[in-house]
């Protein structure tokens, strides 16, 4: 809003200072303050007016130091970090571009079906939401993004006449550049960046190749499904790992940190030409988002590090792995998922492997067995006599290296 407003001014009345709301540094810079003045300020109020409410958590009885501490906890504080995001965006963003859209929906979409799920939870006393319309929700939020990745006009790739004409990938407009007068072409392509290959792009329209020239705009056959996959792992993955104070918020500022530095250089065509990668137009306004993310993980961490005051639930569990997953999609990196979210990869497998070899050993030999003392991962090490400290410090250190690595993929080839 403060953006269009700024933008109005200067174009109609030449205001004095008014275009430092062009530069996405700038923008980003405020939008990060709001975001932590929200989250530290506001978020102090909104624990305690869910204090009054009673609206706390209900620990299960697993026999983990602390148990009895946590139950007297409130939880659903997810709510401070979706109004951290929320708010700046709407104040500092460019609100026509595609990808804030889209990030948009995505923050309020998975933010009801956590807030619902929570609800649920303590009006019922049991589960909350059952699993399948969890699930549901979930494919259909990747279904949303997928199509729109795949099939809106504002979505594409900047290349030159070369790689058009080489590939012959369908132009949706030209572009001539005011200073040299070189001409590129926004395209639409199913292409993503791939890790670790000289040739670091590859088209998901290649696997359908035996279906003739038309094989590129079936391409969403392949890709929706893929989005699908990513939004629901990723989502239920970051919520796995909300088990321990500070670890799923820690995680995910370092995850979201990462994915601002790959949507600056995606967005920026002299960095993305240097590195080899896509240059996404318009994407960098995406970095303004991710600005807001950050400063409400951050602001949000200051209540929720040991011992923590509030617990984000899963209104803010499932909207952060939402919210990342589909920030690797818009900027064509959803393949560094594995390596930069391997935190989340490994407590999401540490539930899997637990339960495919306790009901396999319980048919095989009549009694379930384990792999680890309990999962997710984090709760193993609780059982081992780790302090819950020790164990997010130790994980925030290993997303720290994962994210060093996936930052290197830009010129490991």
């Amino acid at each position: 809003m403060l953006y269009h407003l700024f933008d109005f001014l200067e174009r109609n009345y030449e205001f004095t200072g008014a275009s430092l709301f062009q530069f996405i540094t700038f923008r980003t810079g405020i939008a990060i303050l709001i975001s932590l003045t929200i989250s530290l300020i506001f978020g102090g109020k909104i624990i305690k007016m869910i204090q009054n409410f009673q609206v706390l958590e209900k620990q299960r009885a697993l026999g983990l130091p602390g148990e009895e501490l946590k139950k007297k906890t409130p939880t659903m504080g997810g709510i401070i970090i979706i109004l951290a995001i929320i708010v700046p965006t709407l104040l500092m963003a460019d609100l026509t571009n595609i990808y804030i859209q889209l990030l948009l929906l995505c923050t309020i979409w998975m933010g009801l079906i956590g807030f619902l799920d929570d609800y649920l939870k303590l009006k019922r006393g049991k589960d909350g939401l059952a699993g399948r319309y969890k699930i549901l929700g979930q494919v259909g939020l990747g279904i949303i993004v997928g199509s729109v990745m795949f099939f809106n006009d504002n979505v594409t790739v900047r290349m030159d006449k070369t790689q058009v004409d080489k590939h012959n990938y369908e132009v949706i407009s030209e572009v001539v550049n005011s200073e040299t007068g070189v001409v590129s072409y926004n395209v639409k392509t199913a292409l993503t960046n791939l890790p670790f290959f000289k040739n670091n792009t590859f088209n998901y329209a290649d696997l359908l190749t035996f279906l003739g020239e038309g094989s590129q705009h079936l391409a969403w056959i392949i890709f929706i499904p893929l989005v699908v996959f990513i939004v629901t792992a990723v989502s239920n993955a970051a919520n796995l790992t909300d088990g321990l104070d500070g670890l799923a918020t820690g995680t995910s500022a370092i995850i979201v940190a990462t994915l601002g530095i790959l949507t600056y250089v995606s967005g920026n065509a002299i960095f993305a030409k240097y590195l080899g990668i896509l240059y996404i137009p318009d994407s960098a306004e995406v970095v303004i988002f991710i600005g807001c993310f950050l400063g409400g993980c951050l602001g949000f961490l200051w209540y929720n590090s040991y011992p923590a005051k509030i617990f984000m639930g899963d209104t803010g569990s499932l909207t952060l792995g939402g919210i990342i997953a589909a920030l690797a999609i818009i900027i064509r990196k959803e393949w560094l998922i594995p390596i930069l979210c391997g935190v989340f990869l490994a407590e999401n497998l540490s539930v899997i492997l637990q339960v495919a070899y306790f009901k396999y050993t319980k048919r095989k030999y009549g009694e379930g067995r384990r792999i680890f003392l309990m999962s997710p991962l984090h709760h193993h090490y609780q059982k081992k006599g780790w302090h819950e400290v020790t164990i997010v410090n130790r994980f925030l250190i290993v997303s720290v290296i994962l994210a060093v690595l996936t930052v290197m993929t830009l010129k490991i080839r």
